[in-house]
């Protein structure tokens, strides 16, 4: 399974949950669901369901956060095993990065994808073989 791209945790936060101030980046993280060739990890999915539910300013109710999560495991999405644990200490390590950081990185390069979109990273900055782009700053 290869994939164009992968998706942050953030970009999916917006487009579920962006309001008010943060209309615009709701609107491109949606087109970016709707357009681009995409993966995910579950740690994305495991994420996004705590962020929507409990740490943005107008939180999903748990059954609208739910039916997020079912609509978004339709497109490729890598799980947690032993074998991204270690990938994702050595990508934290090589590239000073948290553990988190280390493993969404480990988990785009495993589906392929040569660009993570994400407000959270260095954009433009490239880790392996994927290169990080604010999808926010490039329009």
């Amino acid at each position: 399974m290869t994939v164009e791209c992968f998706l942050d945790t953030n970009i999916l936060v917006y487009a579920a949950a962006g309001r008010g101030r943060e209309e615009t980046k709701r609107k491109r993280a949606l087109e970016l669901i709707d357009e681009a060739d995409f993966g995910l990890s579950a740690q994305v999915l495991q994420e996004f369901y705590v962020t929507v539910v409990r740490k943005v300013e107008v939180p999903l109710s748990p059954e609208e956060a739910v039916k997020w999560v079912e609509a978004l495991e339709t497109f490729p999405c890598l799980p947690i095993d032993s074998g991204l644990v270690k990938i994702a200490i050595e990508a934290s390590l090589r590239h000073g990065l948290s553990y988190w950081d280390g493993a969404i990185i480990g988990a785009a390069e495993a589906l392929g994808a040569k660009t993570l979109y994400s407000e959270d990273m260095n954009h433009g900055q490239k880790y392996g073989t994927v290169r990080v782009y604010n999808p926010f700053r490039m329009r």
